[in-house]
């Protein structure tokens, strides 16, 4: 089942896997957020987003690296290390914001961090994901109230970190959610415990007893 209940036997103990793929998925979600920094600055400045807090809408991207990371290795820090890797690859490769980047790295990853911790990294459904896409967007948006808009009125504000709250439990909660669970597929994640449970939902249907025609 999606938010099945796995042991804690050896939760806390990283094997070299593990940070290997926290360094690798960081880089790589790092691009990712390179890209996405290039057309966000495009984007945001259309006529769509002429209302400024709108633009929390399409920010979850940026914090798909910790949700991605915590569902894929499911090791205390794993949400955190992959978002922060992600901030780096992406101020080394040129943004609007430079390496202040690092700051809201270190944010986003411990707002799903907490999350996964809240529910023991015992549980990895899509609800939960989305419940780490939603604070690790709320914890951005109080950050950057006073590092980029310090001059809007509250209520702008508050409906930014709304719709930034909204934007990361979609975007990247249930986006990390569905894009885990296809990479679980391909047999990439087969050392993990997202390989696993597809296993075992596969080996569970195929033993299943087919309908009556």
């Amino acid at each position: 089942m999606a938010d099945a209940i796995r042991p804690r036997t050896s939760s806390t103990r990283y094997r070299t896997i593990d940070l290997v793929t926290v360094a690798m998925l960081g880089v790589a979600i790092g691009v990712v957020f390179w890209g996405w920094n290039q057309l966000f600055a495009v984007v945001s400045g259309t006529a769509l987003f002429a209302y400024p807090p709108s633009s929390g809408l399409i920010s979850g991207v940026w914090l798909i690296g910790g949700v991605i990371g915590g569902l894929v290795v499911r090791r205390p820090g794993a949400a955190v290390g992959t978002e922060v890797v992600a901030a780096v690859v992406s101020g080394l490769l040129g943004n609007q914001w430079g390496m202040s980047v690092l700051v809201s790295g270190l944010i986003q990853g411990l707002g799903v961090e907490l999350v996964f911790a809240l529910f023991l990294y015992r549980r990895w459904g899509v609800v939960v994901a989305a419940a780490g896409g939603a604070l690790a967007g709320a914890f951005e948006a109080v950050y950057e109230w006073y590092a980029y808009y310090a001059d809007w009125a509250f209520g702008y504000q508050l409906v930014y970190l709304v719709f930034l709250a909204v934007s990361g439990a979609l975007v990247a909660g249930v986006g990390g959610w569905l894009l885990v669970r296809a990479l679980a597929k391909t047999g990439a994640l087969d050392a993990f415990g997202a390989g696993r449970e597809h296993h075992d939902r596969a080996a569970a249907s195929s033993t299943s007893p087919s309908p009556r025609a």
